[in-house]
């Protein structure tokens, strides 16, 4: 991942917007340590900007936002931070339900449900249940999401349907992810100036753009964002290609294959083939 520089932006609209963003949100401690404040109030501090974000991406005509708010790995943190941000969690569902409701936002969980509390586990289903035919923008938060995890989930899954491994092939694979319903992102930003993927898409991101910015994520505002999509907008994407004439828009064909195959049929075969470390912002 590299560090850019944003062209300085102009009145001119965008020349293209991305489908999916997805966001690390990083940065919440040490602009809670800049401060003189506790973790905690940093990561407060970062709740209260999504709301704003996902207005501000809405906005722009962007249809997917991912966010990732809580690792797998990040279990291994102190006992009362992790608490915090469970409680948090539960907060941050209570408080904004019902606007993200009003304004056309669809949500949906990736990740990992079952470590959570009955209760916490219930208030997420409720608010997937509550806007699950919204239209406007699906916003994905990533809460106990690792991305090898979901590959070994994936795989578990297709294990245990009894798939030979002649009937896999990309799309049948991605049909087992977390994201199965979503496009790939196009574009990946990340708060707080690191240059790490942290283990987020793995399997998704592969021809995503990324953008880092140096702003922490409670920082991260209107400006911010359509400095990233300034950039994102003069990215030539090609996606191991060289067409010429290609558009720079273009975006990789999607696999043959969509769904899970039933067990025990076989798969459409696809074209050409015979038939025999981080994410709560540190």
């Amino acid at each position: 991942m590299v560090a850019h520089s944003a062209p300085r932006l102009t009145d001119k609209k965008l020349t293209r917007v991305p489908t999916h963003v997805a966001i690390i949100m990083d940065g919440n401690g040490r602009w809670a340590s800049q401060r003189g404040l506790s973790r905690q109030a940093g990561h407060r501090a970062g709740t209260e900007n999504i709301r704003r974000v996902i207005e501000a991406f809405a906005e722009r005509g962007v249809e997917y936002l991912t966010l990732f708010a809580f690792s797998t790995e990040n279990w291994g943190r102190p006992r009362k931070e992790v608490d915090a941000l469970l409680r948090l969690l539960g907060r941050v569902i209570n408080r904004e339900i019902n606007t993200l409701h009003e304004n056309g936002i669809r949500l949906r969980h990736v990740g990992r449900l079952n470590p959570l509390s009955p209760r916490l586990q219930k208030k997420v289903q409720e608010a997937i249940e509550l806007t699950k035919n919204n239209r406007r923008m699906t916003v994905s938060v990533a809460f106990n999401y690792g991305g090898r995890a979901e590959i070994l989930d994936a795989v578990r899954r297709i294990v245990a349907d009894g798939l030979t491994p002649e009937r896999i092939d990309e799309g049948v694979f991605r049909s087992y992810l977390y994201t199965a319903d979503l496009p790939d992102p196009d574009l990946i930003i990340r708060t707080a100036g690191e240059l790490r993927i942290s283990n987020f898409l793995l399997w998704q991101s592969a021809y995503a753009e990324y953008y880092a910015t140096p702003t922490y994520w409670p920082d991260f505002d209107a400006a911010e964002i359509d400095r990233a999509l300034e950039v994102y907008s003069h990215r030539q994407r090609r996606f191991g290609l060289v067409r010429a004439g290609a558009r720079p828009s273009d975006r990789p064909p999607p696999p043959k294959t969509a769904r899970r195959p039933p067990v025990g049929a076989d798969p459409p075969l696809a074209e050409g083939k015979d038939s025999g470390d981080r994410a709560a912002s540190s």
